[in-house]
């Protein structure tokens, strides 16, 4: 008969969690395990904490075991690790007293509670880097967690399996795991536990794009000609853009795009606005971010892969073009970033701030101060 163990701060680095038939237990393991290892480590420690309310002695007379070491962790000093509420060892009617056999470790087939840690919202996540390599061992342990996490009141679990596991996928999936997001990498699936709809937030909902308003001194715009583009650009003349690379900041990564494309080294003044776009790709919606910025180099060398050319512009010559005078949208991003070169329009700049509320480390909040009575933006 096999039982679950409750396992809410076990240390999976120090035991494993497995389940074994209680008719294969030898005597002479649970007289080691019981009378040796909690007598001696836990009595002193958990039982002085109250950890434990009854004598250890009737614990151990009562209960199936239901945590064992691996094969190659089979100390009963680790015993002397576990937290005291660690250690949670559920009752079964038959005693085991009396029960005969030779000493061994369980089988490295045998099911059991998958190694995970619990978030910071109460949900699971499993170690995928010590996921059971044999998929019918992991496909009943998966079944044994689902039950053992459901009995502890997590609710959200989330199973992250490289492609080099990918022929773990069918398995979670028939045992009721849906698709969350996948990368070059990975595939992220997730199980709600309790009934209803799962309450775990969706994958990224935007992407996040940007482009670069960049003149210099003689007022020439830095403009490209794509190789890859709509016919309706067909000819035209329009900004460097590109997208934000995962961690990356907006400043960064148009100045990156800049480069990228052009050769040409800029440094960043401020975002001047910012467009939100509905379902642009894959249904995904989309936020593209308008940015001003200084060149320190004037050199421009063209990236063969994306662009077809590029070239320093009049500003006059480069508002004149259909593509900007024909669509409001573009026409309006360009009004705006005259009018910052005039002073009369303020941008928003990058200031570092740490919220402890949030995650505890540094992040950008863009802002503007005021510094005139009149609202003349003055620069950073």
């Amino acid at each position: 008969m096999s039982f679950v163990v409750s396992a809410s701060s076990w240390d999976f680095s120090t035991m494993e969690l497995k389940l074994f038939d209680s008719r294969s237990v030898s005597a002479s393991e649970v007289g080691g395990l019981c009378g040796r290892a909690l007598s001696n480590s836990l009595s002193s420690r958990v039982g002085s904490r109250g950890g434990i309310s009854r004598p250890l002695s009737s614990t151990c007379r009562g209960i199936s075991l239901k945590a064992s070491y691996s094969a190659a962790r089979t100390s009963c000093e680790n015993i002397d690790s576990v937290s005291q509420n660690g250690l949670l060892l559920g009752t079964e009617s038959s005693r085991l007293n009396g029960m005969n056999g030779a000493h061994s470790h369980p089988s490295s087939r045998e099911s059991y509670v998958l190694p995970a840690y619990e978030d910071q919202y109460g949900g699971i996540v499993v170690d995928y880097e010590r996921l059971p390599f044999d998929t019918n061992v992991f496909a009943s342990s998966l079944q044994v967690s689902l039950a053992h996490w459901k009995l502890k009141g997590n609710k959200g679990v989330w199973l992250k399996l490289p492609l080099e596991r990918s022929e773990l996928v069918p398995i979670a999936v028939k045992e009721g795991f849906i698709y969350h997001h996948a990368e070059k990498e990975y595939l992220m699936l997730t199980y709600w536990i309790p009934e209803g709809p799962s309450m775990l937030p969706s994958n990224a909902s935007h992407q996040v794009g940007v482009g670069a308003f960049v003149i210099n001194n003689k007022n020439e715009v830095l403009v490209v000609q794509e190789k890859h583009s709509s016919p309706a650009f067909s000819g035209s003349w329009k900004l460097p853009t590109g997208f934000i690379l995962e961690s990356e900041e907006i400043f960064t990564g148009v100045v990156r795009e800049v480069k990228e494309e052009t050769g040409i080294d800029t440094e960043f003044i401020e975002v001047i606005a910012f467009r939100h776009a509905l379902r642009v790709a894959f249904e995904k919606s989309d936020l593209f971010f308008i940015c001003m910025l200084k060149p320190l180099s004037f050199q421009i060398e063209v990236d063969d892969m994306e662009i077809q050319a590029a070239k320093w512009m009049p500003l006059v010559e480069f508002v004149k073009q259909p593509s900007i005078q024909g669509d409001s949208m573009f026409k309006k991003t360009i009004d705006i970033c005259i009018k910052r070169l005039g002073m009369c329009y303020c941008g928003l700049y990058p200031h570092r701030v740490i919220s402890r509320f949030f995650d505890g480390k540094p992040s950008s909040l863009y802002y503007h101060l005021v510094q005139d009575e009149d609202f003349t933006c003055q620069g950073e």
